[in-house]
Formats: structure tokens, C-alpha cells, sequence
């Protein structure tokens, strides 16, 4: 380790930023899962400079070396310079990765991870972007809850959650392209399983994140606006209702600071009522034209079904009436397979077998549709 060189990010000629966060930042936080530092470097060994905090909800990393999983692991709060590889012959590049896992918490104020910088006894090339640029929105299956973990695990804990066996990573390695990530796992179109309407993704979208809370994440820009110009998106996929329909089952949520509640009701014979389906697609009308008007030139895909397909038809409707009212015909719905005890994972949610069946047919879909719209051959 005595020859090796300190380099902060902004030292680093070469490296790519995978997620929102701030254009340049140095030290550089990674917000989201699927939020990355990747790098093409010589050299026998690769060390990374971290910053972590939290206090109760755990964050966790992954390292992927030439493309595959080398490790997969828990980090403590505090300073650590994490080894990426060692050993290896220096003169080859590697492809060097290093992924945050786990989905934004805004159960945990204090949950951070900061990249200050690598150290290594070799130096940095290029690394490409990807064909296709790809924004994945969603709840808890595109957090990817559920895909470590044994099926009678039921504890919602981060140990399960993961981006290594997501759908999201899976589609964007088949198509070479480079994938962001905005989801957090029980929220919804219009409020979340609970009927809780402040837990919506629309409310936090066009905010870098605002998944997350507290004065840390709000100094390292986290409430910020997010500048979509600076990333432009060709497909925006979204994969949203799940939550929605659950919460058509629950009680009503009060809240003690204000009196309000809120309530997505059945009729007696379990069908939907009538005016809270109309509130829910309006939530996905509006949903919708802010997701056109922050992305002008991208195809949006709704994808449901991973976990029941019960407002499909609502969905769908509520598309048909955005095409109809903005003439905009640049967005499809895609049903995808649902989990089944075969594809199970923990916490009954899609496991790593049914993010794959959904990558599937999310991959076959966009590949014939960028082929179709740009000739490319894929």
C-alpha cells in the first residue's frame, strides 16, 4: 500500500457517475440505489475513500470488478478506505465498480454515503457512456426488496434489498445502457400502501432526492431541483401502482398534527369505488404530463403487474385518456409476469428469478423499439 497514490474526484482524470447527484461534486454523494462510481484503471490494486452515516438503517455496497460481483457487504458508520481488488497484474484496465445498493431512506436522517476518492498504483482511462440513457421509477420491486434474503424472511431490513439482482441493472447491461434510478419501496402514484397521500413519488420528483431527509442530505444538495437537462432520458420507465392498490385495503391514515385522513375505499361487494379509482388516475394523468414536461424527448414505459395485476385496467384507462387529452402517443403500458412461489423472494416480494422475467420482457420491448425509432442494431 506504500506505493500507492491519493487522489481525490476531482484529481481523477477519467470516471463515470452512475444516478442523480450534483454535477461535479467532490466530495460526491451517492443518493440513490443504483448510484455508482465507475472506473477504467491499471495498476495491481484499488482502494475507495468513503464517508458513511446512519443510525438505524444500514447501508450497504457493491463491487464489481470486470463486470462481475466481487463483493457485497454492510458498511459502519464512519471513514473507511474500502479495497476493490488487489494483486492483479497491473498492466491490464479493469472495469471497476462501486455501487450503492440499498434504496434513499427517509426513515434515516442521518443515512449517507460520500465517495471522497480512490487510491491506486496505476492510472485512469475513458470510460463510455451507454447507448441508451434509462430512468427507472418506482416502489419497492425497483428498490429491489426481496431479492437476497430466503423466502420465510420477512424482516424489512436493507439486508434484503439490493440493485445487483434488480430488473433495472439487468435491462440496462442487455442494452448497454446507462441506468438512474428514482424509487423508494411502499410508495405510490398517489399516496402510499398505507394511504399516507405525503407519500407519493410525484411530490419528490423533480427534486434531485428528496427520498431522503435532514440537514446532512439537504448541505450535500439533496432538495435541490434536479436539472434534467444535464441527463436526457430516451426512456422513462415506470413501474408504480402496486402500492396504490394496497392501499385500497387498509385503514384510513390520520394524521395527529393536523386532524386530516385519507382513505382509498371498497364498496361492499370489494369492487373500487368509483370516485377514489377516478382520484388514483388522475394521479396518473397528472403523474404523467410532469414526467413529459421534466423529460420532452423520452419514451415512457408504465410497467405493472410483478406483484398482481388489480389496477391495470385503471392504468391503462388513465393512459388512454392522457394520449387523448395531450395527443402526446409517445408512451406505452407494459404488463409484466407476475412473482409466483416459484420466483418468490423475501418479505414476499419478486425475487431474483422474477426481476429476471421482468428484465425479459422490459428488454425484448425496448430493444424493438429503439431499433424501430433509430435503427440501431442492438
Amino acid at each position: 500500500m506504500s506505493n500507492l497514490k491519493k487522489y481525490t474526484l476531482n484529481e481523477i482524470p477519467h470516471y463515470k457517475v452512475h444516478g442523480r447527484t450534483v454535477p461535479g461534486a467532490c466530495p460526491l454523494p451517492l443518493f440513490f440505489n443504483g448510484s455508482a462510481v465507475e472506473l477504467n484503471v491499471s495498476g495491481s490494486e484499488l482502494l475507495v475513500d468513503l464517508e458513511v452515516s446512519w443510525q438505524n438503517i444500514d447501508i450497504w455496497v457493491t463491487v464489481e470488478v470486470n463486470g462481475e460481483l466481487m463483493s457485497r457487504q454492510m458498511l459502519t458508520p464512519g471513514e473507511h478506505c474500502l479495497c476493490l481488488f488487489r494483486g492483479m497484474s497491473a498492466e491490464p484496465v479493469k472495469n471497476v465498480r462501486i455501487t450503492r445498493e440499498t434504496q434513499a431512506m427517509i426513515e434515516d436522517e442521518d443515512c449517507c454515503l460520500i465517495v471522497h476518492g480512490f487510491r491506486t498504483d496505476g492510472s485512469f482511462y475513458p470510460v463510455p457512456k451507454g447507448k441508451y440513457t434509462l430512468e427507472f421509477v418506482g416502489d419497492s420491486i425497483t428498490s429491489g426488496e426481496g431479492t437476497y434474503g430466503a423466502k420465510e424472511c420477512f424482516d424489512w431490513i436493507p439486508m434484503y434489498m439490493s440493485y445487483s439482482r434488480d430488473y433495472a441493472k439487468m435491462t440496462a447491461e442487455a442494452l448497454d445502457a446507462d441506468a438512474y434510478l428514482f424509487s423508494k419501496g411502499g410508495w405510490g402514484v398517489l399516496s402510499s400502501w398505507d394511504n399516507n397521500p405525503n407519500c407519493n413519488i410525484p411530490s419528490r420528483y423533480k427534486q434531485l432526492c428528496g427520498l431522503c431527509c435532514g440537514p446532512k442530505n439537504e448541505s450535500l444538495g439533496a432538495f435541490q431541483p434536479y436539472d434534467f437537462s444535464k441527463r436526457k432520458a430516451d426512456a422513462v420507465i415506470v413501474n408504480l401502482g402496486t402500492n396504490d392498490a394496497s392501499a385500497f385495503q387498509q385503514p384510513a391514515w390520520h394524521d395527529p398534527a393536523t386532524g386530516q385522513t385519507f382513505k382509498q375505499h371498497l364498496n361492499p361487494d370489494g369492487t373500487y369505488r368509483e370516485e377514489d379509482l377516478n382520484r388514483f388516475e388522475d394521479a396518473v394523468v397528472s403523474f404523467l404530463q410532469m414526467l413529459r414536461e421534466c423529460n420532452p424527448q423520452a419514451h415512457i414505459v408504465w410497467c405493472y403487474g410483478m406483484l398482481g395485476y388489480e389496477l391495470s385496467f385503471a392504468i391503462n384507462d388513465a393512459m388512454t385518456r392522457y394520449i387523448r387529452e395531450s395527443g402526446d402517443h409517445n408512451v406505452i403500458f407494459l404488463q409484466l409476469p407476475n412473482t409466483t412461489e416459484e420466483t418468490v423472494g423475501s418479505n414476499g416480494h419478486p425475487g431474483e428469478l422474477s426481476q429476471r422475467r421482468a428484465a425479459r420482457v422490459l428488454t425484448e420491448y425496448l430493444r424493438d423499439y429503439f431499433s424501430r425509432t433509430n435503427g440501431a442494431a442492438l
